[in-house]
């Protein structure tokens, strides 16, 4: 039996992409904070905005999208057929375009973005949610803003401000609390793998941000998403053999949306968001983002929220929009 599960009896989530920058860092291959800047025109602006807000609704329905996917697909099985078929999509835009090859300085940083985001991120928080619901899990990963920050700022160099740290400490503190009341007063291995998943994947985000200063976002996922089919194929073989698949209209329906539309074309609209309206604005709308995910658990899984859920969820909201204010 699965501990804190949906309606749908199981639940997971997974990246694509799901991700803010927070102070200097960005979503898997936007800028950093500090090349990031203007709104062009009004009617640019406005296009850009929307773009920016079409990803956020992208990677809000991650969460759902692969608790459906896990409905006929193994947790090992989901997560490497995923990213294939990403790359697929990633790959064919490379070639259609005739994208020339990253320079092989770049190679190692895209490693770590495909190590963070394409594999690590999906896989641990895929698995830490066979035990725990979407709801619960939004709610700890809407940390990932601040842990990026952080990692940004050891990676980057950049000195936040005072008032930052207060702030990302606070958020930091209402997540731990949150998970540590929800799991019975310990830190269950569901956390561990969520908390772990946090690491590696702000990890990817910063060193997409950095690479993002020298070539276009989506080509840094789509490079990254390539660059993981090694594994990912073999990966996928194996566990194929092992977890049985039984395909139903949800399992087909979630199993595409994460991999087209979190994975690869929501990160498109969102990084075309950020480059016209500007990382702070594009990062603001971000924040809606565990909200969200908690109202599509309600309303396409069928989860039961405690009062905690969105409560912790809108204290860390109020702490990012201050770490946003108190950049530098």
């Amino acid at each position: 039996m699965r501990a804190q599960s949906s309606a749908t009896g199981s639940t997971a989530i997974a990246v694509g992409g799901p991700a803010t920058t927070a102070g200097t860092g960005s979503p898997g291959g936007g800028s950093s904070g500090t090349g990031s800047s203007g709104t062009g025109s009004s009617g640019t602006g406005s296009l850009g905005t929307l773009q920016a807000a079409l990803g956020v609704v992208a990677f809000s329905l991650t969460f759902p999208a692969t608790a459906w996917g896990l409905e006929g697909f193994g947790p090992w099985s989901l997560i490497a057929v995923r990213s294939i078929l990403a790359a697929v999509i990633a790959g064919g835009c490379l070639l259609m375009l005739r994208v020339a090859l990253p320079e092989r300085r770049h190679w190692f940083g895209l490693a770590v973005v495909g190590g963070g985001v394409v594999l690590g991120f999906p896989l641990l928080t895929t698995l830490a949610l066979q035990t725990s619901t979407t709801a619960h899990a939004a709610v700890v990963v809407g940390l990932l803003p601040l842990t990026t920050a952080l990692l940004s700022a050891l990676r980057l160099g950049t000195r936040p401000s005072r008032t930052f740290w207060i702030a990302a400490l606070a958020g930091a503190a209402a997540v731990l609390a949150f998970t540590v009341r929800q799991s019975g007063g310990a830190l269950t291995t569901a956390d561990a793998c969520l908390f772990a998943a946090l690491l590696v994947c702000a990890a990817g985000y910063t060193e997409g941000g950095r690479l993002a200063r020298v070539m276009p976002g989506w080509q840094v996922i789509g490079w990254a998403l390539v660059l993981c089919v090694p594994l990912t194929v073999p990966m996928a073989a194996v566990a194929l053999s092992f977890e049985p698949v039984h395909l139903t209209a949800h399992s087909v329906t979630g199993l595409l949306w994460v991999a087209a539309g979190s994975q690869f074309l929501g990160l498109v609209v969102w990084y075309r968001g950020m480059a016209a309206i500007g990382i702070p604005k594009a990062s603001q709308l971000q924040l809606a983002q565990p909200l969200l995910t908690l109202v599509w658990s309600v309303l396409l899984l069928g989860e039961h929220l405690t009062v905690a859920a969105p409560l912790t969820a809108a204290a860390v909201l109020v702490c990012i929009a201050v770490t946003q204010r108190a950049r530098g």
